[in-house]
């Protein structure tokens, strides 16, 4: 059973707070808690205003988000970890060896599809982002509320 789960891409200004957003959304009727940082993270930093105006469209506001450095203490509090693309969950495997069992692909039911990152592209590559983070999320609601 996963009680908390953190949500990892590069910056933690993009993907992971999407991704971290649309999930605490998925269960909010649950005790179940959410967070997300990065493996180079914008620390301190607000979520791109790009990623910001698409939620916001969608329902979810994340202006109080504030990038976050992974650490092992993160890593350890989690009981899942999603990472956006494998460079993410590679990164964490070798960097963090004794998490290993927890690190996964948000994509890992869409046959270990990365999630593209938007960061300073145009607000076509956030929509799909966006769009992708739905569809694999969709994929985990059932392994995350069992």
């Amino acid at each position: 059973m996963f009680k908390s789960i953190l949500v990892v891409c590069t910056g933690n200004i993009c993907r992971s707070p999407m991704a971290e957003a649309l999930l605490a959304s998925r269960l909010a009727h649950t005790d179940k808690r959410v967070a997300s940082a990065g493996i180079a993270a914008l620390v301190g930093q607000p979520a791109a205003p790009l990623a910001q105006e698409v939620m916001k469209e969608h329902g979810h506001d994340i202006s109080a988000h504030r990038g976050a450095q992974l650490n092992a203490t993160l890593l350890a509090a989690a009981d899942l970890v999603l990472a956006l693309d494998d460079s993410h969950r590679r990164w964490m495997v070798e960097n963090f060896p004794q998490f290993r069992g927890r690190v996964f692909k948000l994509g890992k039911w869409r046959a270990d599809r990365d999630v593209a990152d938007p960061y300073q592209l145009p607000r076509e590559a956030f929509e799909q982002a966006y769009l992708d983070i739905v569809e694999c999320l969709a994929d985990w609601t059932p392994h995350v509320l069992a």
